[in-house]
């Protein structure tokens, strides 16, 4: 029996050993790390949320959800109202105050039900404007663009805020005597304030976004973050420009956002935004965990630019259309350090 290690020859060559040091181990190549930082940040939290908020819900789990929330709302209300009128029957004092906070709690969900349907008829009317700019742009209509500007007025009439722009809108507006000049005037004195203020909004979400995901190493807590984040940014965006959304109506919002988003394709194209900004050079550096939160800042940031054009009730002109790359390069300052 041999007590050392024996060797086979699988595969002898036949013209015998060839002259020449042989293959040293430490020549072959490393196995590449598709981990590491060499793979690149791929901004997958704010994909998911894009992804997750796109997502359409299908006629039968509509029908299935509306007819459970049905069945259960008129299961409560029986239980309750059986509460309340054995309260009264047995203690009537506990049973009237019972009834009057169930009726306080009726009142207050019909108030919430009238504000969620404000809510959508406002978001309805930003969407009107807009098209009624399009179509005076569309056939260059001095008259249309002028019937536009009077509902944009309406529109800001009740906000101090927009005072000063409405006052020299209202100046200058008989002085135009272009389509295109009079929604640029419109811009320049009503919407300009609106645009920046939605700007500080997408660019404090972006910095959120990408300091949530770079310093919180759980499981899913980026990817809610991500979409917590990217909901209230939407939602303040739409209230910047006057179509303060509600719940539903802020879910209808963020939903046409990321369908808008993934229909495009720019769902998975944020390291692109990141290397004009920083240098591919220096994103190649980065930890991985960093660089990832980073690109989903710079999502973070597009999701926001794709919610000011679709909350604002004027197209934007090439002159004012927000940078998508000047946004991350503002909000994302704080968190990298300066090229060389």
């Amino acid at each position: 029996m041999s007590k050392g290690p024996v060797l086979f020859d699988l595969e002898p060559d036949p013209e015998g050993p060839r002259p020449g040091p042989a293959p040293s181990v430490a020549d072959a190549p490393p196995v590449p790390d598709l981990s590491g930082p060499e793979a690149g940040p791929e901004g997958t939290a704010m994909e998911a949320a894009m992804r997750a908020g796109a997502r359409p819900s299908s006629a039968l789990a509509k029908w299935f959800w509306g007819l459970a929330t049905s069945l259960l709302g008129l299961v409560l209300s029986v239980a309750a109202w059986q509460f309340a009128a054995s309260l009264v029957a047995s203690v009537p004092i506990l049973g009237w105050i019972v009834t009057g906070l169930l009726a306080a709690f009726v009142l207050v969900g019909l108030l919430v039900a009238l504000r969620e349907l404000a809510a959508f008829g406002r978001l309805g009317r930003i969407d009107s404007i807009k098209h009624d700019a399009d179509m005076a742009l569309a056939e260059a209509d001095l008259e249309a663009a002028r019937g536009v500007v009077r509902q944009l007025q309406a529109l800001y009439a009740g906000r101090e805020d927009t005072r000063w722009g409405r006052d020299r809108l209202a100046e200058r507006v008989e002085d135009q005597f272009d389509a295109a000049a009079l929604f640029g005037l419109a811009e320049d004195t009503l919407l300009a304030p609106l645009d920046a203020a939605a700007r500080r909004e997408v660019e404090a979400a972006a910095r959120q976004v990408a300091t949530v995901t770079a310093l919180v190493p759980l499981a899913l807590a980026d990817v809610v973050a991500a979409f917590a984040s990217s909901l209230r940014m939407i939602r303040r965006v739409a209230e910047i420009y006057g179509g303060r959304s509600g719940f539903f109506g802020g879910l209808r919002l963020t939903r046409a956002v990321f369908t808008h988003l993934v229909a495009t394709g720019a769902v998975a194209a944020g390291e692109d935004l990141l290397e004009p900004v920083l240098g591919g050079s220096v994103l190649s550096k980065l930890s991985r965990r960093f660089g990832e939160g980073l690109v989903n800042g710079a999502l973070s940031a597009r999701v926001g630019v794709a919610a000011m054009e679709v909350c604002r009730p004027l197209p934007f002109s090439p002159r004012h259309r927000p940078s998508v790359r000047g946004i991350i390069k503002s909000a994302l300052a704080g968190l990298i350090g300066r090229r060389g």
